[in-house]
């Protein structure tokens, strides 16, 4: 009996708010069977018996988010060894995953896909970066292929078109999340801190869009994504006078910012938010960190101990890895192209694309659901704090946020 949940269809209301950025992706593909019994089966969209699935893994295993990358990496392999029982098989046919490094750079992750799609791969996953994604979400709908995005947060890959998915949370959901520490809007200063990038400039807009459309009034400081010296930009922050801080950041420049932040006095001065980064991260908050609130979308325990988290999280160790922030957005991406070939097929990625749409399941995280409409995750998720100093810092869950309470707005999928 197959350890992971079975799928059923249902539909959840959306937020009233729009807004829509971009995110990154992962694609679908099996070989096509040749003979008439092979032509036979994939008329019915199953495809024969006995296919190779080649699953194209496009992800940052050099670069500025290797270590997201890895995260990533490692959760895929558990998750498809769960979702297949530890076979490597689903319906009989055999899943083959090719690694590909983008190494953070759009141009060559478009390069490596397109590489796999002419080899005729019609599944592509993963994708670290925000820019990455987007560059690789359109590849999707011009090659037909079954395309599932990774960590990559930004907004605009849901509904971005019928063949792109996505098994990580998106900008919106860490917004609404940070939202319900705000309390009311009305009226509040917000003030965003990121790196101008993708990234950063999709986590203003949506920032804009949640609280902004709530009544709050929203200003942004953005720092060049190479900047070393981030002092005066923690001034600008606290000059302004916000009554929250959302910080958005990533990257290996996060101790400086923190200890910017802590030195010009913002952290006392204003409720601070961020997202809760990498068990890395912990300890360079340093007495900062219980000054800090954090939106979380994962970290080790924070599902509550369900099977599938523990089984994510037993897997990883076994093989070598430590769990962490975006371990089961790999994890996902596996369960997902497995049940796509199981109820959808192995040769043809808009019978996958189909199969995919409307089904919830167990995950990591608890139970999550691909909505129809666009293919956002539907996902819990959660705000923590961290108590400790240095190695001994660890993240405690305060309260978990349903997923339907941080569901970003319905956007029909653009084709």
């Amino acid at each position: 009996m197959r350890r992971r949940a079975t799928g059923t269809v249902h539909h959840r209301r959306s937020l009233s708010a729009v807004v829509t950025l971009a995110t990154a992706g992962l694609l679908l593909v099996g070989c096509t069977a040749a003979g008439k019994a092979g032509e036979a089966d994939s008329a019915s969209g199953k495809g024969a018996k006995g296919q190779t699935v080649k699953v194209g893994l496009v992800y940052s295993r050099t670069g500025l988010l290797a270590d997201y990358g890895k995260q990533y990496r490692d959760g895929f392999m558990a998750g498809l060894d769960y979702a297949t029982n530890g076979t490597g098989k689903v319906a009989g046919h055999r899943i083959e995953v090719t690694e590909q490094d983008d190494a953070g750079d759009p141009g060559k992750a478009v390069s490596a896909a397109k590489n796999l799609i002419g080899k005729g791969y019609k599944v592509l996953a993963g994708t670290t970066d925000s820019g990455v994604a987007l560059q690789m979400a359109p590849l999707a709908a011009q090659n037909k292929v079954l395309y599932v995005s990774g960590p990559a947060a930004t907004d605009a890959v849901t509904g971005i078109n019928d063949y792109t998915f996505r098994s990580g949370r998106q900008s919106y959901q860490d917004i609404l999340t940070a939202g319900t520490m705000l309390g009311e809007a009305e009226g509040k200063k917000v003030t965003v801190l990121a790196q101008d990038s993708t990234f950063g400039q999709a986590n203003v807009a949506a920032v804009k869009a949640v609280l902004g459309g709530k009544g709050a009034k929203v200003g942004s400081v953005l720092a060049p994504p190479s900047a070393t010296d981030l002092t005066p930009f923690a001034r600008q922050v606290k000059a302004a006078g916000p009554d929250l801080v959302f910080v958005a950041w990533a990257g290996s420049t996060a101790p400086a910012l923190w200890t910017a932040l802590d030195q010009q006095g913002v952290l006392g001065a204003s409720k601070v938010v961020t997202g809760l980064a990498g068990t890395a991260s912990y300890p360079i908050f340093g007495a900062a960190g219980s000054k800090v609130s954090f939106l979380a979308h994962y970290f080790p325990g924070a599902g509550g101990g369900n099977a599938v988290e523990k089984s994510m999280l037993d897997s990883v160790t076994k093989a070598g890895g430590t769990p962490d922030l975006f371990t089961p957005d790999g994890f996902t991406a596996a369960q997902m192209i497995v049940h796509a070939v199981e109820e959808g097929s192995a040769t043809d990625p808009a019978a996958m694309a189909k199969a995919l749409e409307g089904w919830t399941f167990d995950g990591v995280k608890g139970k999550v659901q691909v909505r129809a409409e666009d293919h956002a995750l539907i996902q819990p998720m959660f705000v923590a704090k961290l108590t400790g100093k240095g190695a001994t810092a660890e993240p405690k869950l305060v309260t978990t946020e349903p997923m339907g309470e941080v569901a970003p707005p319905a956007k029909p999928s653009a084709g």
